[in-house]
């Protein structure tokens, strides 16, 4: 494990850091004893909002911008995070990585265009496994990946198609990582979020009465997730009594469409 500051339980980079589910993941992460790096893609003040809500929890934080679906910018990001471990923690190593970025998408599957398609598969597939393989070189060895899937791959919602195909490739993705980075002690492992009351997918989850209504009785626990209940699970699967837990889908959906 790399060695940041006292007492530190490592550095975790969380992409998409600077909002929603990201954002939950990192305050989390930094109440358990974390540092961490986030990056996010335009909004510069949402990802300071994020460094500052780190560092009241008394860790470091730094914000790099990234966007996860330009497979091109990833030699030079990791050069930027080499520099960033340097500067901020006195280290060449971060522990765990959250691949967490992403988007939604509302077309059905005849309405979907291969431009659609692209933008998709780019940030949630194509760019979640060439950015992970610019980064394991960097990841200590015992250090620990979570790519973030969708309870989506699991049951059906009209017009996530794509969405959720993209995200179905990621849950094997994550089982065939497991495997290889295993030598190096790396465990890999996919958490799969259900409805989250959050901005994505323009808030529809958070902000429709009535779609908020029908999750909340598909779900076995009565409620819509909220941002906490996804930061606190991703701070459980980082954590050491986790440790023998890898290659594994993990959902966090309250029990939906059970």
């Amino acid at each position: 494990m790399s060695t940041s500051s006292a007492s530190s339980q490592g550095i975790a980079l969380i992409t998409g850091g600077s909002r929603g589910l990201g954002k939950s993941a990192a305050i989390h992460l930094a109440k358990r004893g974390w540092d961490v790096v986030i990056t996010y893609v335009e909004r510069a003040d949402a990802a300071r909002d994020t460094v500052a809500a780190v560092e009241a929890a008394g860790r470091k934080a730094v914000a790099l911008q990234l966007d996860t679906g330009e497979t091109a910018s990833f030699k030079a990001f990791a050069q930027r995070l080499r520099e960033a471990l340097r500067k901020t923690f006195d280290t060449d190593r971060f522990d765990a990585l959250v691949n967490n970025a992403g988007h939604g998408s509302n077309v059905s599957f005849l309405e979907t265009s291969e431009q659609e398609f692209d933008s998709l598969m780019n940030v949630h597939l194509k760019g979640v496994f060439f950015l992970t393989q610019a980064l394991v070189p960097l990841l200590a060895d015992g250090g620990r990946i979570i790519n973030i899937s969708s309870g989506l791959a699991r049951f059906y919602s009209p017009g996530k198609t794509t969405y959720a195909t993209m995200k179905g490739a990621i849950e094997v993705f994550s089982r065939y990582l497991a495997r290889e980075l295993g030598p190096r002690g790396i465990r890999v492992n996919t958490l799969a979020p259900g409805a989250i009351a959050t901005d994505f997918g323009n808030g529809t989850v958070r902000d429709n009465p009535q779609v908020n209504a029908f999750v909340a009785g598909n779900t076995a626990l009565g409620r819509v997730g909220q941002p906490d209940d996804i930061g606190g699970a991703v701070a459980a699967l980082l954590s050491p009594e986790m440790g023998w837990v890898s290659g594994e889908r993990i959902e966090a959906s309250g029990g939906m469409f059970l």
